[in-house]
């Protein structure tokens, strides 16, 4: 397994899966070892994953400090990643609560970042976050579903700071796009993968500065993918859209049926997605004809 030192020492772990030009995956969580994003979808098969275990998760070692498990005390260990594999520029990608690394990975090294997807990404970093109310607009489209009545006052809970471990158990189909024996079996998997206490300190005062991100990303000539699922409520894929009019160079892709894992709701079509959009990324570098519009949900 290989592994390499953060700035402070921490040794960090990563795993490779498949071969090719590298992409950099952060798992989001937040604070979840990287194990749980298998091989994205089959995307292992167009692109070398590096996927990070980030400091105390996974088979990284726990920092001397707990501090530095704040978001932004992160970064200089993607930077360290980065310099590990002697790449000049990187190819990022990011799921969930990793998106927030990601982006202020890319605030602080914009030299360093060719391209950022960010998968069913929150985006703190840029002052957006979801509500109580986006959460429970995304519950609504799923009342036809078999469990909806047992797991909605669940759901529920875990936006007003009420909920108990049984609650987040109830609550589970809500994030997949099919509750079926293959979420099930990703579901179980989070026994085990987070660091809980990590995930406390990730998004703590202090960690994020949105008006200077925003600044930063404002004049940014970045390709910037946004992938949400069109059953997500984290993010609502009109909060997505708001967060991709955010980037000069950005496309959205809302991916049909799809909850918050799209690789396992709807692994062709993200794998394809970004795919895709890795192939653009490449030929506008190369100075081909990559299209540089928006897509819009459902594009």
């Amino acid at each position: 397994m290989p592994t390499f030192s953060a700035p402070d020492g921490t040794r960090l772990a990563h795993h490779t899966r498949g071969e090719g030009e590298p992409l950099l995956c952060l798992p989001g969580g937040p604070m979840r070892a990287s194990a749980y994003l298998g091989d994205f979808g089959g995307l292992a098969r167009y692109r070398r994953l590096c996927l990070l275990d980030l400091r105390g998760t996974g088979d990284s070692e726990l920092p001397a400090d707990p501090a530095t498990y704040r978001c932004d005390r992160q970064v200089e260990d993607v930077e360290a990643f980065r310099a590990h594999l002697g790449l000049d520029r990187v190819d990022l990608l990011a799921h969930s609560a990793g998106c927030d690394l990601a982006l202020l990975y890319a605030v602080r090294r914009p030299e360093r970042v060719r391209s950022l997807t960010m998968v069913t990404g929150r985006a703190r970093a840029l002052g957006v976050d979801f509500t109580p109310e986006h959460r429970l607009e995304g519950a609504a489209l799923r009342k036809a579903e078999p469990w909806f009545e047992s797991a909605h006052d669940a759901y529920t809970r875990l936006w007003d700071g009420t909920a108990t471990d049984a609650d987040w158990d109830l609550a589970l189909p809500f994030f997949y796009g099919r509750w079926d024996a293959a979420a099930l079996a990703h579901a179980e998997t989070e026994v085990g993968q987070y660091n809980e206490e990590a995930a406390e300190r990730y998004a703590g005062p202090g960690a994020f500065r949105p008006a200077e991100a925003r600044a930063v990303v404002a004049d940014w000539d970045v390709r910037v993918l946004l992938v949400a699922g069109e059953l997500d409520s984290g993010p609502l894929p009109r909060v997505a859209a708001a967060v991709a009019e955010l980037f000069p160079r950005a496309e959205l892709a809302v991916l049909p049926g799809a909850g918050h894992y799209p690789w396992l709701d709807a692994p062709d079509a993200l794998r394809d997605t970004i795919a895709g959009f890795l192939d653009r990324a490449d030929a506008g570098e190369r100075g081909g004809s990559g299209d540089d519009g928006r897509e819009r949900p459902g594009g």
